[in-house]
This record gives structure tokens, sequence and C-alpha cells, in this order.
């Protein structure tokens, strides 16, 4: 009974950090994951986030299936239903539109069952490479200026 207790403990241990794993789309702070998720992947790694209260940033790379504009705000909306669907707000549309293949960096909200929301977010027109070199400083860190303090 106590190695069955042990076994299941040590289980959900490890189910609750697979986050931490070296081909997760996130991080701790405001940093860009070294991994980038996909609309397939993300299916995936919405039921592995981490699971606690500090800023979590994510990853993922994909094409625009929608994009709103608000006067203030753009939503950019990545993957199609009945997937995980990913909402970037951030401040322009800058171009883009639906079809395009694009890259969102961000805060990690979790926004319904297969919703995610990166507020605020960082957007991408390009792949993966060109994005990760200029969203990171030397520590990794996107620009103070597009990211909100408070």
């Amino acid at each position: 009974m106590i190695l069955c207790t042990i076994a299941l403990a040590s289980g959900g241990v490890a189910n609750g950090q697979e986050w931490k794993r070296p081909d997760s789309p996130f991080v701790i702070g405001e940093a860009c994951p070294d991994v980038v998720a996909t609309c397939e992947t993300a299916n995936y790694w919405i039921y592995h986030a981490p699971q606690i209260d500090d800023r979590i940033s994510f990853a993922i790379e994909g094409k625009l299936v929608a994009v709103g504009w608000d006067g203030a705000l753009a939503y950019l909306v990545m993957c199609q239903k009945p997937g995980v669907q990913v909402l970037c707000v951030t401040y322009s549309k800058d171009g883009r539109e639906v079809g395009d293949t694009v890259l969102f960096g961000g805060g990690y909200n979790r926004a319904g069952e297969s919703q995610i929301m990166l507020d605020p977010c960082l957007a991408s027109k390009g792949h993966q490479q060109s994005f990760l070199n200029v969203s990171r400083g030397p520590l990794r860190e996107y620009p103070t200026h597009l990211t909100n303090s408070g």
C-alpha cells in the first residue's frame, strides 16, 4: 500500500512538472522560451502549463485565423477550431492578415477549455529564428517598453 502511494505521488509530481521539460514552450518571467509551440503541440501544452502565480511566458508559431482591431488594441488569433486557439493581445495589426505565418510570445493565461490568451504579447511575421533573435536581449528578456509592468 505504501509503495502504491509513493508511486502515485511521484507520478503526480512528474506530470505536474511537464512544463520544465527541455521541449517546453514555457518559461517563468518575461523571457522568450527556447522552444516554440505549434498549433498541434498547443493541444498538449495547454494541459501541462505551470500551475504557479508567477508570470509565465509562452511562444507559438502558426497561421492567423482571425485578425481584429478595436481602435486601441489588436487581437490576433492563431490555430483552427476544434483545437486550441491562441489569442495575442497587442498594439498593432502591423499589416498582418488571415493566413500569415506569425510567431507569438507573451504572458500566458488559460482563457477557457481550449483557449490561450497571451497578454501582453509580441507578434512577429516570419519564422522562429528571426523572432527569437529580435525578441531576446542578453538576458533573454522582452524589451521592457513592450511589456506591462503591473
